[in-house]
């Protein structure tokens, strides 16, 4: 009996003690838990890490957009300034041309007004002897006629040097009236022409002038000038300024002007040096 019972207690310390089969459910539970949290925290650690990627490459295609356009403005505007600085490089060098023909026009007219003055008083002092030595009525008109001649030709060079000159010294006529008045200083030979339509060659003197564009708003042209088989193309010029050309044989240029310009439409004249002088000058070579 005690053999027995003594088997029985080493059975009940050996057997499995009652609260161990929840507390491994409860592991279980907990362990099953654990690997949902972990695996529901790493899918939303993955939705997180999309999303910032996704944020990251649209920021930087945002950015790299950003930077593509400041960089086309900023190459536009270094455009723009060599543009104004080219523009501001043309003006300088046209307005020290101008300053230079103002100060010689100036010289000249003091020049041709000290002239004149003289020429008078000479006048005024034959016309005193003339009538101190009793002259004749008809030497008196002719005196006059003298001294009215004189006037006239001093207000016609004063009309004269209203005009502008070119830096190769000619007289720039700006309309058909002083084109005339050029003529018939009979220094040179002039061709007035007129060019409706762009791409449409006219032959003008020895030349044969196109007109590609024209700028009403600021008076500018472009045009393509064929003189002895040789095109140049006159990009943006201004109306009555001057453009030379020189043709084979000849030392002296032809001058190119356009004294208007419209919608398509140019006007001006070709000044060319007169046959004579440019034969003498070949016959002296």
């Amino acid at each position: 009996m005690k053999m027995a019972e003594n088997d029985n207690q080493v059975l009940e310390v050996r057997g499995t003690p009652g609260w161990l089969a929840p507390a491994v459910g409860v592991l279980a539970i907990l362990g099953i838990a654990g690997l949902g949290l972990a695996w529901y925290n790493t899918s939303q650690m993955q939705v997180m890490r999309q999303s910032i990627d996704d944020q990251f490459t649209t920021e930087r295609q945002n950015t790299a957009q950003q930077i593509a356009t400041i960089e086309q403005k900023q190459a536009q505007a270094e455009a723009a300034n060599a543009g104004l600085a080219s523009d501001l490089g043309v003006v300088t060098t046209r307005l020290r041309i101008t300053q230079s023909n103002l100060a010689k026009a100036r010289t000249e007219t003091a020049q041709i007004r000290d002239e004149a003055a003289q020429k008078l008083a000479e006048m005024d002092s034959d016309v005193r002897n003339q009538l101190a030595t009793k002259a004749t009525t008809d030497d008196l008109t002719a005196t006059n006629g003298n001294v009215t001649g004189v006037r006239t030709d001093l207000e016609g060079t004063k009309n004269d040097l209203k005009m502008a000159r070119s830096e190769m010294g000619t007289l720039i006529a700006r309309n058909h009236d002083e084109i005339d008045q050029l003529r018939r200083l009979g220094e040179r030979e002039y061709v007035e022409f007129s060019i409706e339509g762009r791409r449409k060659p006219q032959k003008v003197g020895s030349m044969t002038v196109e007109l590609r564009s024209v700028n009403v708003k600021n008076n500018q042209f472009t045009i393509a000038v064929v003189a002895d088989d040789l095109r140049t193309e006159k990009k943006n010029r201004l109306v009555n300024e001057p453009i030379f050309f020189y043709t084979r044989g000849s030392r002296q240029a032809n001058e190119l002007v356009i004294n208007s310009v419209a919608k398509d439409k140019i006007t001006g004249y070709i000044s060319m040096p007169k046959a004579t002088a440019s034969s003498t000058t070949a016959s002296s070579d």
